[in-house]
């Protein structure tokens, strides 16, 4: 997983964590195995004289895992230009090979023309213990009949144009209770908004929503929601010793079991079990009592269809799990990134709140679902904000199920089964080669006559990737672009923006911490003001901001 990247570096450099002292502990005592394993990496590495791609010099052991920096979608961009070759480098992170890919043309050949060989994903115990064994869920199964069920059933029956769409006054409802909350921020003058916990709230209510039905809030289950999907990406993002050295972790047995990572895993599977399981329990009566019930939610969809795809009762937990952990994140943060980024860019801020405004009714307080196709701009501002900030910079690994030969531009490349890729998503919509100024934040360029006009996410242009592409991509793009864009729109159209006081459009920070997704290293904190009333300058910020809750 790219999140284990940074972790794993953190552990080599801060020898400060539990997991690290006793990885110092049974090093030494295993030592003569470790030397063996890497030996055997460096064999294997040979693959019988084919030409592999290029590689760093590695260290013993750790291969090239001291290379990688605390923004790993950054260092391998680096480590590419210098030793990569055709888009393509491999290095060993650990025991265990992996290729980099990070030009538009390597990842059409890897996640197109050879898409078949590389669908597959690596190992995880955590994702094992968390997600119902290794071929429960959808977005962490290896490739194979379960995983083709589960992806023609999510895109058949959960994320169509038209299944999206039906959601949509949902949507509005959610958005229409954030705006009252700003509002009443806005009254108060001097509380500011904390626009990363305002969006992530938002974007977790209409995935809770979506799951469970309109009675979400319940027991506070959206709140736990939250807190589980945290959970989940703090797990999924720190270091897992079988997935950089899977020899060393089968040699330890049950031992490695009684790892921290993992029994924190164990522990958070129970909770989710727990509240996954009233969940469908409530359903399952509802639609005992009324049989000819519409399917009004995600999960009403999978009892729906349980029989006709085989489901079980942990394939529909798991695959429940996956729409919290990939709705949330990815929707909370493109919303908080576009808001920093148009604040450090007012003239683009101008331009798409007087879209917005334009072509939202007069008299009708909120932008609605149907007001959008008419705002053009806000999509190009929305995919610019993608482009700079991929929520998940690498995306998820993918696995090579067999040996196979690359050919991009006049290299071939041998790419030895078992080797884990890694698609550097955020380097490739960088890259000056294929965009204009590819530092600077410019809507334009998504617009009719820019020089991305017709460059879309869904999966054709390998330049662009944010979602993935090939058998991998992500199916619900439609659904967090739905949810994206009629809450930037609402928040543009509803209130003027302002900075607190001393700050200026130039300071706002888009620094990024790495993790499972991407975040920002400073919480962007702003002024929600009624239309007409912004005084053009700072303000003075209270101690405590708004609670966006």
């Amino acid at each position: 997983m790219s999140g284990r990247l940074e972790v794993a570096y953190q552990l080599i450099m801060h020898a400060t964590t539990p997991l690290l002292i006793m990885l110092m502990l049974i090093v030494p005592l295993l030592l003569p195995l470790l030397l063996n394993l890497a030996a055997s990496s460096r064999r294997r590495g040979n693959n019988g004289g084919k030409k592999l791609p290029p590689s760093p010099p590695a260290l013993p052991i750790i291969g090239h895992l001291h290379l990688v920096g605390d923004l790993p979608h950054v260092s391998l961009r680096d480590l590419a230009a210098s030793h990569g070759r055709d888009g393509l480098m491999l290095l060993r992170l650990g025991a265990v090979p992996n290729l980099i890919v990070s030009s538009p043309s390597a990842a059409r050949a890897v996640l197109r023309t050879h898409d078949h060989v590389f669908a597959s994903r690596p190992a995880s115990a955590i994702a094992d213990a968390l997600m119902y064994g290794p071929s429960s869920d959808m977005g962490f199964a290896p490739y194979g009949e379960h995983w083709r069920q589960a992806r023609k059933l999510v895109t058949t029956h959960l994320f169509t144009v038209k299944k999206v769409h039906s959601y949509r006054h949902d949507r509005e409802e959610e958005v229409r209770l954030v705006m009252a909350k700003m509002r009443e921020s806005a009254a108060a003058s001097t509380a500011a908004v904390d626009m990363s916990e305002a969006m992530n709230a938002f974007a977790n209510d209409v995935v809770t929503r979506a799951v469970s039905g309109k009675l979400f809030w319940a027991e506070g289950r959206n709140k736990l929601f939250r807190e589980l999907v945290g959970i989940n990406a703090a797990l999924f993002g720190g270091f897992n010793l079988e997935e950089y050295f899977p020899g060393l972790a089968s040699s330890l047995g049950f031992l490695s079991r009684w790892f921290p990572r993992y029994r924190q895993a164990r522990h958070a599977h129970k909770r989710w079990d727990e509240l996954l399981e009233t969940i469908i329990s409530d359903h399952e009566l509802e639609r005992r009592h009324s049989i000819s019930m519409p399917c009004r939610d995600f999960t009403d969809v999978l009892l729906s269809v349980q029989q006709e795809y085989g489901l079980t009762r942990d394939h529909t937990k798991a695959i429940l799990i996956d729409l919290f952990n990939a709705g949330t994140d990815t929707s909370s943060l493109v919303l908080e990134l576009a808001m920093a980024e148009l604040m450090r860019n007012p003239q683009h801020m101008t331009k798409l709140q007087g879209e917005v405004r334009k072509h939202t009714p007069e008299g009708q307080e909120m932008v609605e679902e149907e007001n959008l196709a008419s705002m053009p701009y806000l999509r190009a501002v929305v995919k610019e904000t993608l482009r700079l900030h991929p929520p998940a910079p690498l995306l998820l690994p993918h696995l090579a199920m067999a040996d196979c030969t690359v050919v991009v531009g006049d290299g071939a490349y041998s790419i030895p089964s078992g080797t884990r890729v890694i698609v550097n998503a955020w380097a490739i919509s960088r890259d000056p080669e294929s965009w204009e100024k590819p530092d600077e934040f410019m809507p334009e360029r998504f617009m009719d006559g820019g020089s991305a006009a017709a460059v879309d996410f869904k999966g054709n242009d390998f330049e662009f990737l944010p979602f993935g592409a090939g058998r991998r991509i992500c199916p619900g793009l439609n659904f967090a672009l739905a949810t994206v864009e009629i809450m930037l729109a609402n928040l543009l159209h509803c209130f003027e923006w302002e900075l607190p006081n001393g700050m200026e459009a130039e300071d706002v920070d888009t620094t990024e911490v790495f993790g499972l997704t991407i975040h920002p290293k400073e919480k962007l904190m702003l002024f929600p003001k009624p239309r007409g009333t912004s005084t053009g300058g700072g303000h003075s910020m209270q101690a405590e901001a708004a609670d966006p809750e």
